[in-house]
């Protein structure tokens, strides 16, 4: 079997697909590509076996169909070091799966593997579905992730919950101590449906769905999802479990509200917060008419640190804190000019929602659960 593609095209489907494997596989195989190739098309498959990535390469010469899998790392070092646009001719022994590589005046041999071993690419049948735009869908994904949790005593905080309404789509992320709510008001399904995205499979849709224009199709059951846009198929298995009711701790009555430059208190939050204990990153907000004071302090260290600013504030005087990390990660996944903090108590949760965001139809709020105050 002989086939002939561009390193530029090869290489860039490579590094599409190659962020699923693992550099621990149960199973040996699963450090190759499976390259499957049709009369003038090449498909590239990568798995883990909980999420397989498929690339699709158009207009390769090729003198007949067949399958092999490739060792993932070479190639990928080998196809790095090629001027752009080299064409590559890859020649298969069909008996020993030995590869014969030729670029150039180069000759290179790499030992392959029986495409039939791979495993199979998971079967999406009676399935729903839901089309959105690509950037829509990244940009879910981006609001998100980070709010996921790591907790492998409750996996179903570990992944993106996926809500479908008639009217909306909403993705919600929580680790118990940050929640975000990310609902989209031009995105409708046909149905009413749940599930729980894993994190894995929605960095590598993070990392590819920007480059693609276009609308992603997005086919789910009760086990597995299946993401089609541009050339690129993403399956991936769902996580099992129920979602905690997240309505339930969104705070209801905010009668405290502060409205705030973003980058300003993202700034002035990064400086105090340097001061601050760095096993809990304490700091504190006192407001009060229109000024805002954040300070921190590091009693081991002797070390504190204070500032005002100058905000819109209807409430009553209070003193809340917070863990600057988790602040900062919200305040630099919005990207409106002034935010809201919205705040009921200082034991209960702050509200961070972006004011006049440029989306009129993004529905996005942020809560941060507060910390004791060392008094």
């Amino acid at each position: 079997m002989k086939f002939i593609v561009s390193s530029t095209k090869l290489l860039k489907q490579l590094q599409a697909v190659g962020g699923v494997l693992n550099t621990n596989n149960t199973l040996p195989i699963l450090d190759n590509f499976l390259f499957q190739v049709e009369v003038n098309s090449l498909s590239i498959t990568a798995s883990d076996l909980e999420t397989t990535m498929i690339s699709v390469i158009d207009d390769i010469q090729a003198n007949e169909v067949g399958k092999v899998a490739i060792p993932a790392k070479m190639l990928i070092e080998i196809l790095k070091t090629f001027a752009p646009d080299t064409p590559i001719t890859f020649i298969v022994d069909k008996d020993t799966y030995n590869i014969s590589l030729s670029a150039g005046e180069g000759k290179y041999k790499l030992a392959g593997q029986n495409g039939d071993e791979f495993p199979k690419s998971p079967e999406i049948e009676n399935t729903a579905s839901i089309e959105m735009d690509t950037k829509a869908l990244a940009e879910a994904i981006n609001k998100t992730i980070f709010a996921t949790g790591n907790d492998d005593i409750r996996p179903v905080m570990s992944g993106v919950f996926c809500e479908l309404a008639l009217d909306s789509i909403t993705f919600v992320a929580t680790d118990a101590h940050k929640l975000v709510r990310y609902r989209r008001n031009d995105f409708k399904s046909d149905a009413e449906k749940q599930f729980i995205m894993p994190k894995k499979p929605l960095n590598q849709l993070k990392s590819t769905l920007n480059s693609v224009e276009g609308n992603v199709t997005i086919e789910y059951t009760d086990s597995n999802a299946k993401f089609t846009f541009g050339h690129i198929t993403l399956i991936c298995r769902l996580i099992d479990g129920k979602y905690p009711n997240y309505n339930a701790v969104i705070p209801a009555e905010n009668p405290n509200k502060l409205t705030i430059d973003r980058l300003s208190l993202l700034n002035s939050i990064k400086r105090v917060s340097l001061f601050s204990n760095q096993s809990t990153y304490q700091i504190r907000l006192k407001i009060a008419g229109s000024e805002l004071t954040i300070s921190a302090e590091d009693l081991d260290y002797a070390n504190s640190a204070t500032e005002r600013l100058t905000c819109q504030y209807d409430g009553s005087d209070m003193e809340i804190g917070f863990n600057a990390k988790f602040v900062l990660e919200m305040l630099n996944n919005l990207s409106s000019e002034l935010v809201n903090l919205e705040m009921s108590m200082p034991n209960r949760a702050g509200l961070l929602i972006p004011v006049d965001p440029e989306n009129t139809k993004e529905d996005v709020l942020m809560l941060v659960m507060p910390v004791m105050l060392n008094q």
